[in-house]
């Protein structure tokens, strides 16, 4: 095999996984997660979700999870959120990034399964960070 030939073959394969992996976490998560739109973040969530906010801990209902998570957002208005690690193997990856709002700083983390090739977050913690 020539030089052009491993080349080519090699950015294909880094492509191929750059759009597999994207495809895994989709963005919506994120921009819901610095808006604080709760009705956004629910649209990615499977039928049951197990949820940690803070105190409260408990597999929740799509619409339940929603509900404790626009209550959260309305006590907690974000301003930033900042993905700082993301990793997993096929079918589930996970992320854990920072969510600074107008009264503290939150380690928010999501679990992302894949259910019929659609991405759906299957865990979701939001817990109080050091920060």
């Amino acid at each position: 095999m020539n030089k052009l030939n491993k080349i080519s073959l090699i950015l294909v394969f880094l492509l191929f996984a750059l759009i597999t992996f994207s495809q895994e976490i989709p963005d919506g998560i994120q921009t819901a997660l610095k808006t604080g739109n709760a009705t956004e973040l629910a649209k990615y969530f499977n039928t049951n979700v197990e949820m940690t906010v803070i105190n409260k801990e408990d597999v929740y209902s799509k619409s339940q999870a929603e509900i404790i998570l626009r209550d959260f957002f309305s006590n907690n208005t974000p301003t930033e959120f900042k993905l700082m690690h993301k990793g997993g193997k096929d079918g589930a990856k996970y992320a854990i990034g920072n969510l600074k709002t107008t009264t503290k700083t939150y380690r928010v983390y999501f679990l992302v399964k894949n259910n019929n090739k659609t991405p759906y977050i299957q865990q979701l913690r939001i817990e109080e960070s050091d920060e």
